[in-house]
C-alpha cells in the first residue's frame, strides 16, 4: 500500500468528513453529517478510503474495524504516517465488538476514538459538538491517544494517605498455594491460588508477588476505589510462573489512570520486563503487554534496601533455583517478613550429594552461616510469612528443589523471635486436612518447646490487622 504525500495542513475551517463503511451502516452518519452542514465522502472500502483521505484531506474519518481491502488498523497507521500529510484528522473507527483489547489496538494504530455500533443519533451529535466547541479540530485531535502513551495519571499519593494513613498496617492473603492453581472442594478452607498477598502501610498499597490470587485482589481494588486513580508497589519475588500468572488478570492494569510500579529481580536469562511480557505474547495471550494502557515502570533492583514513601523494605536472596527474593518491610505499626520460596542450607547440605564425608563439615557451617543470616534478616518480625511446601516425610525425595520442610521453618522462625508464623506455598498435592495437620503439628512442635510462638497456615481471605498492637490481630477471615 502506497500513501501519496499530500498538504501538511488542515485548515481549521475544514468540515469535509470520510466514511468508510458498507452503505447501510453508514446512511445514518452521512445525514446527521450533512444536516450539521458538513461535506461528506463515502467509500465502501479500506483502498478506496485511503485514496480519498489522500486526496481530500477531510477533518474526520469514520472507518470500520473490519471494512474490507484496508481494515481499520492498518488505515489508522496509514493515515498516521507522515507520508499521508494528515497530521491533524480525527480518526474514529467503528464496530460491532465491545473487547477492551480491541479499544487499546485502536489507540495504539492511531484512532482518536472508538464507537459501538449501532451510533445513537444523540451519542454522535455530543461527539460533534465537542467539535464545534474547540472552534478547530486540531484542539481536540490525539485527546484519547495522548492520554493512553502520555499521561502516567495524576499523582494520587494523597489519596492512599486518606485510605492508608500514618501508622496504620494491614496484610491480606489473595493467594497461599506453590507450584500450581488448585481449585476444587479440597482445598475451599485454605484456598487454592497461587501467591499473592496485599499489605497496606503508612499511606503505601503493597502487593506481593502476582500469582493467580491477584485477580481477585485487583476486582476487590476496582470495587473499593470505583473509578479513583491508584497507586501501588507491586514486589516480585521471582518470575517463576506461579508467582506471575495473575498479573495478565489483573484489572487495574487495564486503567489508563493508574500507577503500576513493579519491583524485581533480574533474572539469569532475560530482564525482568522480558520475563513479564513473555507469558502475554501471541498465542498464550490475547493481550500483549504493549496494549496495557496503565502506567507501568519496571525497576530492577540493585539495592538491598529500599523505601517506598516512608516504609522501609529489605531484601535477601533465598535458596531458590534462579534467582528469588525474600522481602521484609518495615513500617511505624510492624513488619513483616514475606519468604515465599526458600530451602534452608543445613538440611539441603546435610542431604546433599555435595556433602562428601571429606568436605561434610565445611559444608555444613558455610550452610549454618547461611541460615544465621536468615536469621538475622527476619529477627523479631511481626509477621513471618514462609515456604512450608513439605512435612518432613516428603522433603527426603524432594531435596534441591528449593522449598521448605515444616521442621526448619518452625525452628526458624523460633531463633528469629517472630511473633506469628504463617505457613506458606502450600503443596498443589495438600488438601484442606493435610494443611490443619501440618499447622497442628507447627504448634504442637512449639509447645512441646515450651514457646509461646503462633503458627497458621495462610489462608485466602485472612486479614491481619497491626495497627495500634503490639501482637498480630486477625481480622478478618472470609473463607471459614
Amino acid at each position: 500500500m502506497t500513501v501519496q504525500p499530500g498538504n501538511p495542513v488542515l485548515s481549521v475551517d475544514n468540515k469535509t468528513a470520510l466514511l468508510i463503511d458498507q452503505a447501510a451502516d453508514r446512511a445514518d452518519l452521512a445525514r446527521w453529517l450533512r444536516k450539521a452542514g458538513w461535506r461528506v465522502l463515502e467509500a465502501d472500502d479500506g483502498e478506496a478510503g485511503l485514496t480519498l483521505a489522500v486526496s481530500e484531506k477531510p477533518a474526520l474519518v469514520f472507518c470500520d474495524l473490519l471494512v474490507p481491502g484496508c481494515n481499520g488498523f492498518q488505515l489508522c497507521r496509514a493515515l498516521r504516517a507522515p507520508s499521508a500529510g494528515l497530521p491533524l484528522a480525527r480518526i474514529i473507527l467503528t464496530t460491532g465488538s465491545d473487547y477492551q483489547a480491541l479499544r487499546v489496538d485502536a489507540v495504539h494504530a492511531g484512532a482518536d476514538d472508538y464507537f459501538i455500533k449501532p451510533i445513537s443519533e444523540t451519542e454522535f451529535h455530543h461527539f460533534l459538538k465537542q467539535v464545534h466547541r474547540t472552534g478547530s479540530v486540531t484542539e481536540i485531535t490525539r485527546g484519547i491517544a495522548r492520554r493512553h502513551r502520555l499521561s502516567p495519571g495524576g499523582d494520587t499519593r494523597h489519596i492512599l494517605a486518606e485510605r492508608i494513613p500514618q501508622g496504620s498496617f494491614s496484610l491480606r492473603f489473595w493467594g497461599v498455594r506453590g507450584s500450581i492453581p488448585t481449585p476444587g472442594h479440597a482445598t475451599l478452607q485454605f484456598g487454592g491460588n497461587t501467591s499473592c498477598i496485599e499489605v497496606r502501610a503508612d499511606g503505601q498499597l503493597i502487593i506481593l508477588d502476582a500469582g493467580t490470587g491477584i485477580r481477585e485482589l485487583g476486582a476487590s481494588l476496582n470495587r473499593e476505589f470505583d473509578g479513583v486513580p491508584l497507586s501501588l508497589s507491586l514486589l516480585l519475588s521471582h518470575t517463576h510462573w506461579d508467582h506471575i500468572q495473575g498479573f495478565p488478570f489483573f484489572d487495574p492494569a487495564y486503567d489508563l489512570k493508574n500507577r503500576i510500579r513493579i519491583i524485581g529481580c533480574e533474572g539469569a536469562r532475560e530482564g525482568l520486563l522480558a520475563a513479564l511480557s513473555s507469558q502475554m505474547e501471541s498465542p498464550y495471550f490475547p493481550i500483549g503487554w504493549q496494549r496495557l494502557p496503565s502506567h507501568i515502570e519496571i525497576e530492577e533492583l540493585r539495592e538491598s534496601s529500599f523505601k517506598l514513601g516512608t516504609v522501609e523494605v529489605e531484601t535477601i536472596f533465598l535458596n531458590h533455583p534462579g534467582v528469588c527474593l525474600g522481602y521484609r518491610i518495615n513500617a511505624e505499626s510492624g513488619s513483616v517478613a514475606y519468604l515465599p520460596d526458600h530451602e534452608p542450607f543445613q538440611r539441603y547440605k546435610f542431604h546433599s550429594s555435595e556433602a562428601q564425608p571429606d568436605s561434610a563439615t565445611e559444608f555444613l557451617q558455610f550452610a549454618r552461616r547461611q541460615d544465621q543470616r536468615l536469621i538475622e534478616f527476619v529477627r523479631d518480625v511481626d509477621i513471618l510469612i514462609l515456604d512450608s511446601q513439605y512435612d518432613a516425610t516428603e522433603y527426603q525425595t524432594r531435596v534441591g528443589w528449593g522449598h521448605g520442610c515444616l521442621d526448619d521453618v518452625v525452628a526458624i522462625a523460633l531463633n528469629a523471635n517472630a511473633k506469628r508464623l504463617f505457613l506458606f506455598h502450600h503443596d498443589p498435592a495438600h488438601d484442606d486436612e493435610k494443611m490443619s495437620q501440618m499447622a497442628q503439628w507447627g504448634r504442637d512442635f512449639v509447645t512441646a518447646l515450651g514457646e509461646t510462638l503462633e503458627v497458621d497456615a495462610a489462608r485466602e481471605g485472612v486479614e491481619i490487622n497491626l495497627t495500634g498492637h503490639s501482637r498480630p490481630q486477625e481480622l478478618v477471615a472470609a473463607i471459614a
